[in-house]
């Protein structure tokens, strides 16, 4: 101990030699020294050194980083085995003096100033500053050379900013990215996406972008190619797309195998690859090489959730012929992003087989209905109540929306085209726009507008784009159906207009595309800021993360909404990150209770077998009774959805999956009953309601149509149509028209008829009542 305390005293006065230096504040701020105790650095070598780590990331890494991101650590507040040297060396401490000295160190705007140069902006400083402060007032014995600081500075043989080196070490220990600020930007560099794909840029690739509206043949003419290839690889945004072309190459007699998140299908019964797949586009390989490969929907490139996987595909896919399918707005973006990777790119140009016409009425009224009609809604409870109109007019009808199972989806597909049966009318969302081949004659929308998650990942309404009432309208009068020429319109006769307006306009042009943070890159972060969760580590790297003007970083909303929902169960970062890339639907609460299940078991090592799946999910089920029991049995279908996605990546701990899939073939099969009988379904539901209540009144039914929060341009005005939709929905008249035994117009001349009858009796009240007041003056007289 008492080699220590020499060693001590004798650094205790080395550092008081070195203090002899400027005292006063003006000095210390004209000075081109600046003081820190026993360090003495040029001001323009400590500035230039920083500015030096900073430039390595170009230009763009002088973007300051979203503080507001960084959550301080804890610090514990042990006491070395030199903690009572600093007291037995000079004196105890008042801790009174200590707040005062404390206090005076941080009205220091020349140590803010430094502070700042070396990460700490306001906000950062003052947390570091509250954390500093508690931790030298609480704890019971300071270190010793921080003791001896104090105290000289107390004895006025040091000065405030003194304590400045230690101030920062405390700021580091709880703001652990200070330190390695230049190590994650490069991290989170992602300007050069191109060079992530060193098998592609190996080879020279020829880039075929089959270009045309929707029912133009440009996808047939991509597939001709791949199936006479002698290997090849189809990308399609939906699991109905990949199931489509599996089965059509195997078809073909060209052996063909699928992959999508949660299957694997393997044309040969030992399990050996075949030369061709067809997979979603988020699985398709980057590492396999293939002499032909089709990406489908390219403009999807730019989608804000799910752009990244386009991306990747585009630039990573190793294959001698890419050809890229999708609207002729996205040609010059496509072009461009190959000039990155020195790939040129030939355009074949193709116009739709069939044609279809805006009509210049509206349908009005469900009474109007043709074979053939697709009214098209945008929510699921518009859907319920106008299936449940049309049955009550003694017409079938089937019913498709995004929830439903792909089996059950087919389904009512087969229904509504199969020519004997008696089903000809289909209310759907805009899940049609891409994956099923439907025989629509007529496109009917029940409304413009649809939810959309902006920029910022907040939802918000608005009025459909031009390319989306293209991919919709396009459905009607395909090549292959009955009807050689399609029909568009809408159901209110205000939206026709706004709907003309919007199919006149040229598709918006894309301008970039999306990217996401790999697991490797998160976990390059996670080796930094170990102690950061995985939900502020993503924060952290969109917030540093430097892309060029040709992409930008994909919303992250739902990643981070898994990963703070299952943060407190103790997983490794990877384990964690894939469990958070699950495709769940976040709005379904059984489903994010099993996902939150799921993780809780996995973390303690338990396989999840089949039985426990049966029991979580209370298997066997039975067919729905109501509405409520149809949303819970796609809610079931979802979570086993979710078991099978996890089987492929944790194959140990999710071993049946096998079973699982038998089961959901059979939960398929309930829900196609289900859908059959929907409204009986919705009778049932409205039959269990409380009375004055309306179970499916969360949107307007057949009244006009809302109008977007952000106008169509030069869109006229839609008129009043008498009553306004939240009016009829209390109304007597709004229950006869949901009932079907009312139609609209019906209502509205009612309207206009009780109106002037209301006047002529206000009429005649008037003239009673002044014939009366005649009355009485003559009387008075």
């Amino acid at each position: 101990m008492s080699i220590n305390r020499c060693m001590l005293l004798f650094s205790r006065v080395q550092h008081r030699i070195c203090a002899i230096s400027v005292r006063n504040t003006n000095a210390l701020v004209d000075s081109r020294c600046v003081h820190f105790g026993s360090i003495t650095l040029l001001k323009g070598s400590l500035s230039g050194s920083v500015s030096t780590r900073q430039g390595v990331s170009s230009n763009s890494s002088s973007r300051p980083p979203d503080t507001s991101l960084f959550v301080p650590l804890s610090i514990k507040s042990d006491v070395g085995s030199d903690g009572a040297v600093g007291a037995e060396l000079t004196q105890p401490l008042d801790k009174n003096e200590l707040l005062k000295m404390l206090n005076k160190f941080y009205k220091r705007k020349e140590m803010q100033k430094i502070a700042a140069d070396q990460g700490l902006d306001a906000r950062l400083f003052h947390q570091a500053f509250i954390s500093f402060r508690k931790y030298v007032l609480e704890i019971s014995m300071l270190s010793a050379d921080l003791h001896i600081i104090f105290n000289d500075i107390c004895c006025g043989a040091g000065h405030i900013d003194d304590l400045y080196p230690y101030f920062m070490r405390h700021a580091k220990q709880i703001f652990p990215m200070l330190d390695c600020m230049e190590d994650l930007r490069k991290i989170s560099d992602l300007r050069v996406p191109a060079n992530w794909y060193p098998e592609a840029r190996a080879i020279q690739r020829k880039v075929i972008f089959h270009a045309g509206p929707t029912n133009s043949g440009k996808t047939h003419h991509a597939i001709q190619r791949y199936l006479a290839a002698k290997s090849g690889v189809y990308c399609g945004p939906l699991k109905l797309l990949a199931h489509e072309i599996f089965e059509k190459s195997n078809k073909a007699g060209v052996p063909c195998d699928l992959v999508t998140g949660e299957e694997r299908t393997f044309v040969d019964e030992e399990g050996r690859q075949a030369e061709h797949v067809a997979c979603t586009i988020e699985m398709c390989s980057v590492t396999t090489p293939y002499e032909v490969a089709v990406i489908d929907e390219i403009q999807m490139i730019r989608d804000i959730s799910r752009g990244w996987a386009w991306t990747r595909a585009l630039l990573g896919l190793c294959a001698e012929e890419i050809h890229v399918c999708g609207e002729p707005a996205a040609i010059n973006f496509v072009t461009e992003l190959m000039y990155t990777t020195g790939e040129e790119v030939e355009v074949r140009n193709y116009k739709r087989l069939t044609p279809f016409s805006i009509l210049d009425h509206a349908v009005e009224s469900l009474d109007n209905l043709r074979p053939g009609d697709c009214i098209v809604c945008f929510s699921k409870n518009d859907i319920y109540s106008i299936s449940r109109q049309i049955e009550i007019r003694g017409l079938e009808c089937a019913v498709i929306y995004g929830s439903l199972p792909p089996g059950t989806k087919l389904s009512q597909a087969k229904k509504f085209n199969d020519p004997e049966d008696p089903c000809k009318i289909l209310v759907a969302t805009d899940a049609i726009g891409m994956g099923l081949n439907l025989s629509i004659k007529r496109i009917i929308f029940n409304s413009l507008v649809k939810p959309n998650i902006n920029e910022k990942g907040e939802k918000e309404l608005d009025t459909i784009s031009t390319s989306q009432a293209l991919q919709i309208a396009g459905r009607a009068g395909r090549f292959s159906s009955i009807f050689k020429e399609g029909e568009v319109t809408t159901m209110h006769r205000d939206d026709l207009p706004i709907l003309k307006e919007i199919l006149s306009r040229t598709v918006d042009a894309i301008e970039t595309a999306g990217l996401h943070p790999t697991a490797e890159q998160i976990e390059m972060f996670a080796y930094h800021l170990p102690d950061a969760t995985l939900s502020n580590l993503i924060d952290i790297f969109v917030s540093l993360s430097q892309v060029d003007g040709m992409y930008f970083v994909c919303n992250i909303d739902d990643f981070k909404f898994l990963a703070d929902m299952i943060q407190h169960i103790p997983l490794n970062l990877r384990s964690r990150y894939v469990f958070c890339t699950a495709p769940i639907n976040k709005k379904q609460p059984f489903v994010c209770t099993s996902f939150l299940k799921f993780a809780r078991q996995f973390s303690r090592d338990e396989p999840l077998t089949f039985d426990w799946v049966c029991r979580h999910v209370s298997w066997p089920l039975v067919p729905p009774k109501n509405i409520k029991d149809l949303v819970h049995l796609e809610a079931v279908h979802d979570v086993l959805d979710l078991y099978l996605w996890l089987s492929y990546r944790f194959m140990d701990m999710f071993p049946d999956a096998n079973r699982i899939r038998e089961i959901q073939q059979e939960l398929d099969s309930i829900i196609q009953v289900g859908v059959r009988n929907i409204t009986r379904l919705i009778r049932a539901t409205e039959t269990n309601a409380p009375p004055g209540t309306n179970p499916l009144s969360n949107q307007r039914r057949l009244g006009p149509s809302p109008v977007s929060p952000r106008r169509v341009r030069g869109a006229p005005k839609a008129q009043d149509s008498g009553v306004e939709g939240s009016q009829l929905d209390k109304s007597l008249g709004s229950r006869l028209v949901q009932e079907g035994l009312l139609t609209p117009d019906l209502l509205r001349q009612l309207q206009k008829e009780w109106s002037k009858v209301h006047r002529q009796e206000e009429g005649v009240k008037l003239v009673a009542g002044n014939n009366k007041t005649k009355g009485n003056k003559k009387k008075k007289k």
